[in-house]
């Protein structure tokens, strides 16, 4: 045996592992991670030649952190292909496309600068959770008792060809009419990826890059367009060079913001909607995964398509099992996460945008016309976010269901407190990544009645304590 003295590691998560760099993440952790991951994992496959994928994105920290996994699983005995500066979503690609054992993405996307993290997947690019092993990989990593092994070799492999390819496999270029986007890359990891993938739109298509470079300093503040004043320098863009739509990313780029022609930020689950449309245009029949923070419009389009409704708990992990089990083409977050069938049933932010052109192109409408009237259908709050006081989630649940009691709403608890009173909804859940409750209102096409509710809940929240969040 190989063995380590043990020690307490308290940057796992709920679907990765994230920590403050120097408090509760360090070299020697990302190392002990890796070889716990490579040992695990090569116990539990018969693959000949046993390799993990891993990329790293722009962070000045997530090179060394890479570089100390990359030696935890070569000493594991595993084969390492090294990515070099990735996106998340590149990593879950070169898992199953070069048929390895397992990948592994340095990334802390859209945290604090001090801040990073690993985002892992098994074989196929299957997701690697709490309840799904990540747990032994903690323990291993933890107890350091580590099998003895030959080195792992590391190899290179920094093309991109085969990913852009598959990108490119979700739409028609030849169905592509002239349009002009905005493409903010956050100063992440997004802008080598869009350079390759504008080569390959054609001359009907101009990009406007802003915050193109990446840079892990980020001078132009952490890649997150779900703060609002962040969304500020991609709508002035549209706007100041009237292009068509926007698009931004966050700092792994697997999530994709959009914007549309007059610079207005467009809350996720419309595009789930828009999404799903399209996809059950081209696809009768198919079923559709979404999360039940959000819901009217979505089960409304995909009613009206004659699509299957498949709802999922909030969560890559959740939502790509489900779509599995059911064989969904096409599932959507209002996080802005969208994961695609033939995709390995991962999440991508590339794809959204790409898909977006094409249905610009072949319907003629611009991108409001396309999604206001399921804003005006079914207005929504954008989810809202607090911080918790004395009590907890539960307590505050327990005080809701208590005040609308009389009314005898319909309640679901797949994913926190769901209450449906036919005309209008809510749903509050906490957060998996912070430590925060997320509150999401919507009607049917009432938005008096909105913002009514939103204060009333908003109340009770603040008499139980719960502050709102700064995003």
């Amino acid at each position: 045996m190989n063995t380590f003295d043990p020690i307490t590691i308290s940057c796992f998560k709920a679907y990765d592992v994230r920590g403050e760099l120097g408090v509760n993440l360090d070299e020697t952790i990302a190392y002990r991670i890796g070889r716990a991951f490579g040992q695990i994992l090569l116990g539990q496959t018969s693959h000949p030649k046993p390799t993990i994928v891993i990329g790293s994105d722009i962070r000045p920290s997530s090179h060394t952190l890479k570089l100390a996994t990359i030696d935890g699983i070569t000493d594991a005995g595993v084969d390492v292909l090294d990515l070099g500066m990735t996106g998340t979503e590149e990593v879950y690609f070169a898992t199953s496309f070069y048929d390895a054992i397992g990948g592994i993405e340095v990334t802390a996307s859209h945290n604090p600068i001090n801040y990073n993290g690993l985002k892992l997947v098994r074989e196929n690019s299957r997701p690697i959770s709490a309840d799904t092993g990540l747990g032994d990989i903690k323990e291993l990593a933890q107890s350091g008792k580590f099998s003895p092994a030959t080195k792992g070799i590391v190899t290179p492999n920094t093309d991109k060809t085969a990913y852009i390819d598959k990108l490119m496999s979700f739409v028609d270029t030849s169905k592509f009419t002239p349009k002009k986007i905005v493409i903010n890359s956050g100063n992440g990891s997004a802008g080598p990826v869009v350079d390759e993938l504008e080569t390959r739109l054609g001359a009907n298509i101009e990009l406007i890059k802003i915050h193109h470079q990446p840079d892990g300093s980020f001078p132009n503040g952490i890649p997150n367009p779900m703060i609002i004043v962040n969304q500020k320098s991609t709508s002035d863009a549209v706007v100041a060079h009237k292009a068509d739509f926007g698009v931004a990313f966050d700092g792994d780029f697997d999530r994709c913001f959009l914007f549309d022609e007059a610079g207005n930020f467009i809350e996720g689950s419309y595009i789930v909607g828009m999404l799903a449309q399209a996809f059950l245009q081209k696809h009768q029949g198919e079923s559709i995964v979404y999360d039940p923070r959000v819901i009217y419009n979505t089960q409304d389009v995909i009613a009206k398509s004659q699509g299957v409704a498949q709802i999922s708990k909030s969560g890559h992990s959740f939502i790509k099992q489900v779509m599995r089990q059911t064989g969904a083409i096409y599932g959507g977050e209002m996080s802005a996460h969208h994961y695609f069938r033939e995709f390995f049933y991962c999440d991508s932010g590339m794809i959204p945008w790409l898909l977006v052109i094409e249905l610009l192109s072949i319907t003629g409408k611009t991108l409001s016309e396309l999604v206001n009237t399921y804003i005006a259908n079914f207005p929504s709050s954008g989810e809202l976010n607090f911080t918790l006081g004395d009590v907890n989630a539960q307590q505050i649940c327990q005080a809701l269901e208590q005040k609308y009691a009389t009314l005898h709403p319909s309640k679901d608890t797949l994913d926190g407190l769901s209450l449906d009173f036919g005309n209008w909804r809510f749903n509050l859940r906490s957060s998996n990544t912070e430590p925060l409750i997320r509150l999401n209102v919507e009607t049917k096409g009432d938005k008096a009645l909105l913002e009514q509710k939103i204060g009333e809940l908003v109340a009770v929240l603040s008499e139980h304590g719960a502050k709102p969040a700064d995003h």
